[in-house]
């Protein structure tokens, strides 16, 4: 009983970083003056840190003290591997490094809701740290759209790979922005390194914003 009121009070509380994100989606900026702001951590005792030019946002249990003193910063510290692992402790979890994208939702038609692929892995993976999940797709792939980072809305893709070259990603993308109710900000998250996917977010209107990585500290 306790722990389903603990998880209550996380879904009504309005994490801070919420803020600085829908700031930056509407290109509102904190100062680009190298610092770190330091917050509370994220429900479920998550742990984060985002950058954007010049300033850095870090959501951990630890005092703004110790985070400051581990080099955290504006200008790359606050996602230096160092860092990080101090960050998640020996034995806590890293999660990779991501382009923070956004763009807004459509209220389009959408997608078909689908029941059939919960074993997924990118479903499991939205399960494990967003709220509220649901899964939607057609034959080109599946999407998951979820309460991510701080309770921002956000969008996850798995393009079927016999759509590769055929444009399917990008479609289904786009179908995807028809979930969110019109002019509303949607976020992703997409690995730098994964080129094609990038492409196709910022091909269908998502814009960068910065960068962030999750962290499930050991106990």
């Amino acid at each position: 009983m306790d722990d389903e009121k603990s998880r209550a009070d996380d879904a009504r509380t309005v994490h801070p970083l919420l803020t600085h994100l829908l700031a930056a989606a509407e290109g509102r900026f904190a100062p680009v003056d190298g610092g770190c702001t330091v917050l509370p951590s994220l429900p479920g005792g998550l742990a984060c840190s985002v950058a954007f030019t010049g300033h850095a946002f870090v959501a951990s249990a630890h005092s703004a003290e110790d985070v400051l003193a581990r080099g955290a910063d504006g200008f790359g510290g606050s996602l230096a591997p160092d860092f990080l692992r101090w960050l998640a402790g020996p034995t806590g979890w890293i999660d990779v490094v991501d382009a923070t994208l956004v763009a807004r939702g459509t209220g389009g038609p959408g997608l078909p809701a689908r029941t059939d692929v919960e074993g997924h892995p990118r479903v499991q993976h939205a399960r494990s740290l967003r709220r509220d999940v649901r899964v939607y797709g057609d034959e080109r792939g599946l999407v998951t759209l979820a309460s991510g980072l701080a309770g921002r809305t956000e969008l996850g893709i798995e393009a079927a790979p016999e759509g590769q070259g055929r444009g399917w990603g990008r479609a289904l993308l786009r179908d995807a922005l028809g979930l969110v109710p019109a002019g509303e900000p949607v976020f992703a998250g997409v690995a730098p390194g994964n080129a094609r996917s990038l492409r196709a977010f910022l091909a269908v209107g998502f814009v960068p914003l910065g960068s962030e990585v999750t962290i499930r500290p050991g106990q």
